[in-house]
């Protein structure tokens, strides 16, 4: 038997909700393409192209170190604006959509060094991202109040202290008293 739920909510056309979904993709992860859509959607790459051409007039092409890509005409004032600064250090967590590429071109615009690549999308549980004044400098890890820093490049004393103080601030259920920070 259906669920109340299922019965009582409204239906949306298959098609406009595959639309919906591909506009919301280019939002988030704009500049980008079709065959990366269909492949975050899980769908044919028949069925990105489908939403791909469908939202043609809502799209404009983007040139990108990588590649041609498209973003939402609607994006392209924000796109296009002074970037605002980047805070002094930010923990990333796995998975988090500010590095949630799929496909290794686009993963090779925030890590230009593959085999930094590799450290960051592995083919286990993926670690955090560490941010360092806008730019990915390395990976990080915790395990209960220990946050463990593995930077790719040396950090000065000021980034350093920027990325404790970011541990600091992690909203982190269990843990009593200060987190530790270990530098490898």
């Amino acid at each position: 038997a259906p669920t109340l739920w299922a019965a009582t909510a409204p239906r949306m056309d298959p098609a406009r909700a595959r639309l919906e979904l591909a506009r919301r993709y280019f939002h988030v992860f704009g500049p980008t393409t079709a065959a990366s859509f269909a492949q975050w959607a899980g769908i044919s790459a028949r069925g990105g192209v489908a939403a791909f051409e469908a939202l043609d007039a809502e799209l404009i092409p983007a040139r990108t170190p990588v590649g041609d890509a498209w973003i939402l005409s609607s994006d392209e004032t924000v796109l296009r604006a002074a970037p605002e600064p980047a805070a002094p250090a930010r923990l990333l967590p796995s998975g988090d959509a500010f590095f949630l590429c799929h496909r290794d071109e686009e993963r090779a615009l925030l890590v230009p060094d593959a085999a930094r690549r590799q450290e960051l999308w592995t083919s286990r549980v993926w670690p955090g991202c560490l941010l360092v004044d806008g730019e990915i400098v390395g990976t990080w890890r915790r395990a209960a109040g220990l946050v463990t820093g593995a930077p790719w490049r040396p950090l000065s004393r000021a980034q350093r202290e920027a990325v404790e103080a970011e541990s600091q601030s992690l909203p982190l259920g269990g843990v009593e008293g200060s987190i530790v920070v270990r530098w490898t």
